[in-house]
């Protein structure tokens, strides 16, 4: 049985510079149209939250338009957040290592990454906003869907509907500070990026950041029977 940090379609392609593919082109699309529905969610919501920032309905052609389509939206996030939970869970299982990688977390901070702990394909804080993302996008289409009237008006009482409206608000408020920590790192660490837009990164920096996932790849890759060349 393969590592759990493997996954298909990981694979190191020998070369100058060494490519390693990181993640198929589905799972690219599916992370790309789930960062679409964060924003376009955050903006209605905001738009929803406060007057002062009713201003953002313009953005979707109006009050009424902001509060037909933000649900909608949440629909289709939540459908596409699932496709990444179900292609991505094994690998963002806690470890033992991951205590060890948050312990240095301080070397990290200060740029000596070399002192870190060798990791699998995501290290404590990957795993930390994946299943943040997770409870939250959960907690977030339940309660939305308490308080989602046009068509699930009997499905709790006024009092219930207000208890589900201040959860709501305050996992999208968490929401959001969680995704700008995620796109933080993702600037942060150089080549990151890359991995989302062209589905691979160098061998360096997958030796840099996810030494442990290269090593297991290239035992695969050491093992693995040759096939013959397509014709």
């Amino acid at each position: 049985m393969e590592p759990d940090d493997i996954e298909t379609g990981d694979a190191i392609r020998p070369g100058k510079p060494v490519v390693v593919d990181r993640y198929k082109k589905g799972a690219r699309i599916n992370h790309w149209i789930t960062a679409a529905c964060l924003i376009l969610l955050a903006l209605s919501g905001l738009a929803l939250f406060h007057p002062s920032l009713f201003f953002l309905t313009g953005l979707f052609g109006g009050g009424q338009n902001t509060r037909a389509l933000h649900p909608w939206i949440g629909v289709v996030l939540f459908f596409s957040f699932a496709g990444l939970f179900f292609r991505f869970w094994r690998a963002n299982l806690p470890k033992r290592v991951d205590a060890e990688w948050l312990a240095h977390a301080n070397d990290l901070l200060a740029g000596h990454e070399e002192k870190m702990p060798e990791v699998g394909k995501y290290n404590a804080g990957q795993k930390f906003i994946f299943w943040s993302m997770t409870t939250l996008i959960v907690i977030l289409i339940g309660t939305g869907i308490l308080i989602w009237d046009q068509y699930f008006y009997a499905w709790a009482t006024i009092p219930q509907k207000r208890v589900a409206v201040l959860a709501h608000s305050l996992a999208a408020v968490v929401i959001i500070c969680v995704w700008i920590v995620h796109v933080y790192a993702a600037i942060w660490v150089r080549g990151t990026i890359n991995a989302m837009t062209r589905g691979s990164v160098t061998g360096g920096w997958a030796w840099r950041h996810h030494r442990l996932w290269l090593k297991e790849l290239a035992e695969r890759h050491k093992f693995k029977k040759p096939t013959a060349p397509a014709e």
